[in-house]
């Protein structure tokens, strides 16, 4: 498993070909197109390049535009749009083929004492209680990303709702910046699926075409993937072939340390 999440941190290190021009190569996950996962944390990776170490991500917002090749590397061009007194901000293009298939904005912020408030985190079984039951613990072969599913509910007409721990199983040097490239990776994972469970259909079913239209992330706090972290998700609409997801992501203490929300096309072919 370490093996495997070494491989994940190669992957959103990034090569430098010249000054805000950095190449990622591809994972192939065994899906149609490229994750977006993985072109959420290289670009978040790319951004942070250019910025002081001293600001940290604090939003990153993107539009997927075209499917990705995973048997290709992705390169990414950095645009400094600006460095203020305490914000900085840059635009990235993920650049296959000659074409983009991907831009988002990233905004980064230096440390600042402030007002502070958050929702209570929901009261679930904790991880400790699950993760000795092989038959909860979801694993990808040869993928170091874990999940504990804890409920799916889709009733009475309230917004569907998924909740499940997830961690990146394995050591990891304490850097909050590749931390936050690693949950933008993983907080792909399950979010935009929840949209399916009011209408009885499943993830890999023949019929059903759906893809990832865009992507926003906020981080709240410094976090750490490889240990356990509670994503709450839930879907308040769909309509039109669109499917409109959030999510929040809180640490074993109760703190939320990320929010998420995510739209995608959801077609059902008959």
């Amino acid at each position: 498993m370490q093996a495997a999440l070494n491989d994940l941190v190669d992957l959103l290190g990034l090569e430098t070909l010249e000054e805000n021009l950095f190449r990622g190569y591809s994972q192939d996950l065994g899906l149609p197109q490229l994750f977006g996962g993985q072109v959420l944390g290289q670009a978040l990776s790319a951004a942070t390049h250019s910025v002081d170490s001293a600001r940290r991500a604090h939003s990153l917002h993107g539009y997927f535009l075209r499917p990705g090749d995973p048997n290709k590397p992705v390169i990414y061009q950095v645009d400094a749009v600006r460095d203020g007194g305490s914000f900085t901000t840059r635009r990235i293009t993920a650049i296959q083929k000659g074409r983009p298939i991907f831009f988002c904005s990233a905004s980064f912020h230096d440390q600042e004492d402030g007002m502070a408030h958050q929702p209570q985190m929901p009261s679930v079984a904790m991880p400790d209680s699950l993760d000795h039951d092989t038959d909860k613990l979801i694993r990808f072969p040869g993928h170091p990303i874990e999940f504990l599913p804890l409920s799916e509910e889709a009733e009475n007409g309230q917004p569907a709702r998924k909740r499940l721990w997830f961690r990146l199983a394995g050591e990891l040097p304490d850097t909050p910046a590749l931390h936050r490239y690693l949950l933008a990776y993983s907080s792909d994972f399950n979010l935009l699926t929840t949209a399916l469970l009011p209408h009885n259909i499943r993830f890999g079913d023949p019929a059903l075409q759906i893809a990832s239209l865009d992507h926003s992330l906020w981080f709240h706090h410094d976090v750490k993937v490889n240990e356990w972290l509670l994503y709450d998700m839930d879907s308040p609409w769909a309509g039109g072939s669109r499917g409109f997801t959030r999510g929040s992501i809180y640490n074993r203490q109760g703190q939320l340390v990320a929010s998420s929300a995510q739209e995608g096309l959801i077609r059902q072919h008959r």
